[in-house]
């Protein structure tokens, strides 16, 4: 497994999985090519090159060369948990239940941790969202009640989530 910088040929593959209704059942709708394109460009690229950490493109070698992302990021709205950084992951369906977003994870606390300084890392989503939820909790993640997502609007069926957080581990953990 790999962590790294997007290429343009990651563009494509990002592409499909952002419009594919099962990766994106727990996101308030499909993303457009361009849209997608833009999140990479806009977003996602300029993260990375700013902090030294975000949503790193991930590879499985001699799998895949490109099977989603999985990073660091800071949500972009106010809750009674931000200011904070948030550990995220979508990945393409066909590479769903093989260990790589929690493998892939792993990897990207260590970095915010030991690398990032950071010294607590949160994640969210809705409570349906079985499969992420079970990825925090082998990440060791707390769970952390729920709240509303602010950027949805009251009503909206994504609208309440679950916070889970995680402390930097303490020498000798």
């Amino acid at each position: 497994m790999l962590l790294r910088g997007w290429r343009a040929d990651d563009l494509e593959p990002f592409a499909g999985l952002n419009a594919d209704p099962r990766v994106m059942e727990h996101y308030p709708a499909p993303l457009s090519r361009a849209e997608s394109d833009a999140m990479v460009r806009q977003r996602i690229v300029p993260a990375l090159a700013e902090r030294g950490y975000g949503l790193w493109a991930v590879e499985v070698p001699g799998v895949a060369p490109f099977v989603g992302f999985v990073g660091l990021q800071a949500p972009a709205f106010e809750a009674r948990f931000t200011p904070c950084v948030e550990i995220g992951w979508r990945l393409a369906f066909p590479y769903w239940g093989c260990g790589y977003a929690t493998e892939a994870a792993r990897v990207a606390l260590a970095f915010g941790f030991e690398q990032g300084g950071l010294d607590e890392i949160v994640s969210f989503t809705s409570p349906a969202n079985r499969r992420s939820v079970a990825v925090m909790e082998r990440l060791g993640m707390s769970y952390d009640g729920e709240f509303e997502h602010p950027r949805l609007p009251p009503g909206h069926r994504l609208r309440r989530h679950v916070l889970y957080r995680l402390s930097r581990p303490r020498p000798g953990e």
